[in-house]
């Protein structure tokens, strides 16, 4: 079940290119849409997910907001939707979240989750450009993800799994990226797992890591050539990985270190079983907007698990590694109002 706050924000357009009826924010509740609504058959849908944070000074926040605005209209275009103007929207949001501030909890890890949502009301029966799409946007106060301080998890890498293709909509935010993955997440579930390493075929015998989850997917490591340590994650230039927020918040602060090499760059599973049959393998994490950031403490591949460091110098029982919770903090800190940055929206 959905907690939501009391108010609803909604627009719609009635042709392949012009929004219609003026935005309206109304009481949360049930929507009437035909049977027929080629979005309940075609999949043409796609969402965002954003949250607004109560700073320790009181003051309400959003991280980053524009960059989901442009990740929507992307896949607004992936769907061929009519595309909205990403700041104005982004003005009603803000109007939305003044409306039910009280709505937002108090404390570390608390937000208010906002979820902008596109589908086409079309009721037509057929492949075609939806006439009737929908935008809306719902709210709902969430907890923190790891209520009783960080939780590694285990991941299965099994080549026979693939999430997305380059060329294909694994860049975007659109609803059939999603419903295919929830029953091989139950199947890693029941081999002890708590999420899947998605693997892309290289054309030379390995296999490339993309996603994790619903996650983008890092590595800290040194280097084969001992020339130093880097962090890694998959590129966006092949168009099958989705453009995270958190992704490329955590890129820029990491570069912003100035301590070791920072890459975006295709890796494969094989090159990291090396590094930690090597010893070199440091540890390892995923990012997003639920969990900001999320530990990796093992990886099974062909058969065989391989550990991946937890813990911290202050604390070895730490399911955290030093540089993943260094990150976390980076994050929360700017979140939370504790540290001046671009990146935080003040309403």
């Amino acid at each position: 079940a959905v907690v939501s706050t009391q108010s609803t924000w909604e627009a719609v357009v009635s042709t392949q290119s012009t929004w219609g009826h003026a935005p309206r924010i109304v009481p949360y509740g049930d929507m009437s849409i035909s049977p027929a609504a080629s979005a309940l058959h075609y999949g043409l849908q796609a969402f965002e997910g954003m949250k607004a944070f109560r700073g320790d000074d009181g003051k309400t926040r959003l991280f980053r907001p524009m960059k989901n605005m442009e990740r929507m209209n992307s896949s607004a275009e992936c769907l061929f939707f009519p595309s909205f103007d990403g700041e104005q929207f982004l003005e009603c949001l803000k109007e939305l979240v003044r409306l039910d501030e009280s709505w937002i909890p108090h404390g570390e890890g608390f937000s208010l989750y906002l979820r902008p949502t596109i589908i086409s009301t079309f009721p037509f029966l057929g492949v075609c450009a939806a006439q009737n799409v929908k935008l809306y946007v719902i709210m709902s106060p969430v907890g923190p993800y790891y209520p009783t301080g960080f939780n590694a998890v285990k991941l299965l890498a099994d080549p026979k799994y693939v999430r997305a293709w380059p060329g294909g909509s694994g860049n975007t935010k659109v609803g059939g990226n999603y419903a295919p993955t929830i029953r091989v997440q139950s199947e890693a579930a029941k081999l002890g797992y708590q999420q899947i390493m998605w693997l892309f075929p290289d054309g030379n015998g390995e296999h490339i890591v993309t996603e994790v989850g619903t996650m983008n997917q890092f590595f800290f490591f040194e280097k084969a050539d001992g020339s130093g340590r880097e962090l890694v994650t998959a590129p966006l230039s092949r168009g099958d990985i989705l453009p995270g927020v958190t992704r490329d918040s955590i890129l820029q602060m990491a570069r912003g270190m100035d301590e070791f090499e920072v890459s975006e760059r295709e890796y494969t599973i094989e090159e990291i079983v090396r590094a930690i049959d090597d010893g070199r393998m440091l540890e390892a994490f995923g990012t997003g907007t639920a969990a900001l950031v999320c530990p990796v403490k093992s990886v099974g591949f062909c058969g065989k698990d391989y550990d991946i460091p937890i813990g911290t110098p202050e604390d070895p029982n730490e399911q955290c590694a030093p540089l993943t919770k260094r990150l976390y903090n980076m994050l929360t800190d700017v979140q939370y109002g504790r540290v001046a940055h671009e990146f935080a929206i003040e309403i």
